[in-house]
């Protein structure tokens, strides 16, 4: 008889209510010792927030926490790691200027108030040896690379004695080397006993690391499988209750002439570094052309200075043959440009305006036919037309919204992304930048994404895709151009593109110095 791993993690009949929203509604949920348990949903499936009731950051309104068999009060984050609860949150929380030691012992309490920083650091050594998280103690954290920092936020859960760790999307800023060694690491961990929830909307990684997957589903419970009893398509399945299609057909390229190009382009970032280093790239009419690379290489500027928004300091940006170099935004939308950025709240849309302004915003500038039908007279607006065109878009790209006058802030990330693609993808864009289109987005949500851009490629749009998703960059593109520290490292074919020859190049090694 095998003996199974006593529950270390056992959570009944947990509900959280939100103002309008039920984000948990009476779910059971438990992890073994030992155990990689991965937690999947759709976007809003309430994963987040159950974890985040485990970590103490929300307090249920209902139900029941048990540890280690015992039933507990979790009312902060404190209160959680006295239980051996660490959560690595997506975004990490570590002072740059500090070494690594000092911020792993950063708020803890020392006796009789004496910090020894030699023993503290011989201790983060022991840590990171044990796990193979290897790291340098005494350096500075802006001096590591964004792999590196994510080991600093797991020996700092460790050091406080986590036995169970929460990881929340932990691969979406990684290269795919340090994938497989964060993968090492949670395989080391729990061979050792630690217990470790992934959340992850990669059902690749999901399928590789984890021994049993729990789907949410609308904030309710759908299932729990041992991974080696299920696939892919199942699980997504449970997510949103119909089949998804993984590997979608990609249309042949049928390249036309260069539409979009981008000559020795420079440019600073906000803390006014240079960021771009005469970057030049040509995306060809019907052809998309994907850049790859770990956030924060200069991706976000590109994007920036061919739209617009971002002034180059050197170098051009030619628009369909014409030098559109730091013109307006307005100036790039009318010469055909369309854009979806990487931040749709911050960046893409106006959040207190209602659906249907949002959807209108960009086309009433313009000398198209609906804005001559928007403006009959030319200065007031055609209420009853606009209110016609944006039902119209609301029905074509399936934006789920109570109504066209529904503040846009109601709306879920996978229906504000419908809602920037319907404003975009309608004015038939001869060019289209699109940055993280799929980010943070459900299986079923990165599908229609996904299978838009397609047919704008078919219809003979010129695409430049910056994604951090390298599946996502290896399904759509054509060509492939991989970003570091400003720079292009080497461009090459899609089709004959290999992983690992990508991931030398996101970690800063050209392609001409790469072997066969």
């Amino acid at each position: 008889m095998v003996r199974r791993s006593p529950v270390v993690i056992k959570m009944v009949g947990i509900t959280k209510k939100f103002p309008g929203v039920i984000a948990n509604n009476k779910i059971n949920f438990d992890v073994r010792k030992g155990e990689i348990h991965a937690l999947l949903g759709e976007n809003g499936a309430g994963k987040t927030t159950l974890m985040n009731i485990l970590y103490g950051l929300y307090r249920p309104d209902a139900g029941e926490i048990y540890i280690r068999g015992k039933k507990v009060t979790i009312r902060s984050p404190n209160d959680a790691i006295g239980h051996k609860v660490g959560m690595i949150h997506q975004h990490f929380t570590l002072v740059p200027p500090f070494t690594v030691t000092q911020n792993i012992i950063l708020g803890l309490k020392f006796p009789k108030g004496v910090l020894k920083v030699g023993l503290a650091e011989k201790r983060v050594t022991e840590l990171s040896e044990k796990y193979g998280l290897k790291v340098e103690p005494r350096a500075q954290v802006w001096q590591l690379s964004v792999g590196e920092q994510q080991r600093v936020e797991i020996l700092k859960a460790l050091y406080r004695g986590a036995e169970i760790l929460i990881l929340d999307e932990p691969t979406s800023v990684l290269t795919p080397g340090e994938v497989r060694d964060m993968f090492k690491t949670l395989r080391s961990l729990a061979k050792a006993g630690t217990s470790t929830v992934f959340i992850s909307h990669k059902l690749d990684e999901v399928m590789e690391i984890s021994d049993k997957v729990t789907v949410l589903r609308d904030g309710k419970f759908v299932a729990t499988k041992k991974t080696s009893t299920t696939n892919k398509r199942e699980l997504a399945r449970l997510m949103v209750k119909r089949e998804v299609i993984f590997r979608l057909k990609k249309p042949k390229a049928k390249l036309g002439k260069p539409a979009l190009e981008t000559k020795k382009v420079s440019a600073l970032s906000d803390r006014k570094l240079l960021a771009l280093k005469e970057i030049s790239l040509s995306v060809r009419e019907g052809e998309i052309l994907g850049v790859a690379g770990v956030a924060g290489n200069g991706q976000r500027e590109l994007a920036e200075v061919i739209a617009g928004i971002r002034k180059a300091t050197g170098g051009k940006v030619i628009v369909k043959g014409k030098d559109m170099t730091n013109r307006s935004p307005s100036e790039i939308v009318e010469a055909g440009v369309g854009r979806i950025p990487e931040d749709r709240i911050d960046m893409g849309l106006i959040m207190d305006l209602s659906v249907k302004e949002n959807l209108v915003m960009e086309t009433l500038r313009d000398f198209s036919d609906h804005a001559v039908l928007f403006f009959p007279k030319g200065v007031f607006l055609n209420h009853s037309a606009i209110d016609k065109y944006a039902d119209k878009l609301i029905s074509e790209f399936k934006v789920i919204t109570p109504s066209r006058d529904a503040p846009s802030k109601t709306l879920s990330g996978g229906n504000l992304q419908r809602l920037i693609l319907a404003r975009v993808l309608t004015r038939n864009p001869k060019i289209l930048v699109a940055s993280e289109p799929t980010r943070g987005l459900d299986v079923g949500a990165t599908e229609y994404i996904r299978r838009k851009l397609l047919e704008q490629k078919k219809r003979g749009a010129a695409i430049l895709l910056i994604s951090e998703d390298l599946e996502e960059i290896l399904t759509l593109s054509d060509r492939i151009a991989v970003m570091y520290e400003g720079r292009i490292m080497g461009i090459v074919p899609a089709r004959k593109a290999k992983i690992e020859k990508i991931g030398l190049m996101m970690a800063g090694t050209p392609l001409n110095k790469i072997g066969r």
